[in-house]
């Protein structure tokens, strides 16, 4: 009986062990599919299929990052090294580089200084093959000015499927007649040059009025998204409410910036609120970009000012929102 005992529980064991060690090598051939293939690779040239980012097979894409600060103030983290360690140490699918158009330094008064932050993102971003969001970090309505940048950031990127072109940051006073009309005309410059990269459009009162947005939709133009932005000890139900309506709508939604704290940019983190905002936009399969890449005395800022520039940072260099987000970026 103890030798028939033996010889059951050896093959018991056997099987067992063959199991599992199937299970680990289809684990392992799976993440084998994926190793060295970076999001652009995997994922090629974007476009929108009814409510929902889709890649060049027609599936649908969620793309997770951060945004850098407003360039005029850390331009610092503008670099190479920096988009690397994003791509490569936290898991961004995506990057955002946030051009301020109107404060001292920004495009209006030294465009030079944003071109050079901007396409050195860029250029990083296609050298990592991920995505890159080339944001008009501004809050009010400058028609001409905006053309000259998107026809030139256009005809410099058309080409790359990484790029994606966010033309009007958070809307503030216009009404969505006025942010419409703006839209349709930025976008038709674009076009012009580049046909089919995704396009981010703004709605008032800081990407807020999405329900404004559902009832007169831009129609003139394909793969366009709308842009929601939420801090979560701020924005709460009545927001997620608004994005409701709008995807019952068929309204196309990617969240370009986001964060867990005021609206501000300061107070404590709202863990609870945010969670929420995460189990609200992981089933509607919305995208999302944290903000910001900078080293201000503020909560929403991910850096301490000890931080190096290059990227590689350790643990005793981000503050705890950034440690937040490295941590919900790793997950995907």
């Amino acid at each position: 009986m103890r030798t028939l005992a033996t010889v059951i529980f050896f093959c018991v064991s056997t099987l067992i062990f063959q199991h599992c060690r199937a299970e680990f090598d289809k684990t392992n051939d799976k993440k084998a599919d994926l190793t060295g293939k970076t999001s652009v690779e995997k994922h090629g040239k974007l476009s929108v299929s009814g409510s929902f980012l889709v890649n060049e097979k027609n599936e649908k894409v969620v793309l997770k990052g951060v945004s850098f600060g407003w360039h005029n103030w850390w331009p610092r983290f503008y670099n190479e090294g920096a988009v690397g360690t994003f791509a490569s140490d936290w898991n961004c699918s995506v990057v955002r580089a946030a051009m301020g158009v109107t404060p001292q330094g920004g495009y209006l008064s030294d465009p030079q200084l944003a071109l050079d932050c901007v396409t050195r993102v860029v250029d990083a971003a296609i050298k990592n093959g991920i995505y890159v969001i080339i944001d008009w970090h501004s809050h009010a309505i400058r028609t001409e000015e905006a053309i000259g940048f998107f026809r030139e950031m256009a005809s410099r990127y058309k080409d790359f499927p990484n790029v994606i072109y966010e033309i009007f940051n958070e809307p503030e006073r216009d009404s969505w007649e006025d942010v419409k009309a703006y839209s349709e005309r930025i976008i038709g410059e674009i076009r012009d040059i580049d046909p089919s990269n995704i396009i981010l459009v703004g709605s008032p009162h800081w990407d807020q009025d999405l329900h404004i947005v559902a009832d007169n939709p831009i129609t003139k133009y394909d793969n366009i998204m709308y842009t929601l932005h939420f801090y979560a000890a701020t924005h709460h139900q009545f927001l997620r409410e608004r994005g409701d309506y709008a995807i019952s709508k068929g309204i196309p939604i990617f969240v370009s910036e986001c964060a867990g704290m005021k609206a501000t940019g300061d107070g404590p983190i709202d863990r609870e609120e945010w969670q929420k905002w995460l189990e609200w936009m992981s089933p509607n399969q919305i995208s999302w970009v944290a903000w910001s890449v900078s080293d201000k005395n503020e909560t929403c800022s991910m850096m301490l000012p000890s931080a190096s520039s290059d990227g590689n940072w350790n643990d005793r260099e981000i503050k705890e929102w950034g440690q937040i987000v490295r941590k919900e970026l790793l997950k995907q």
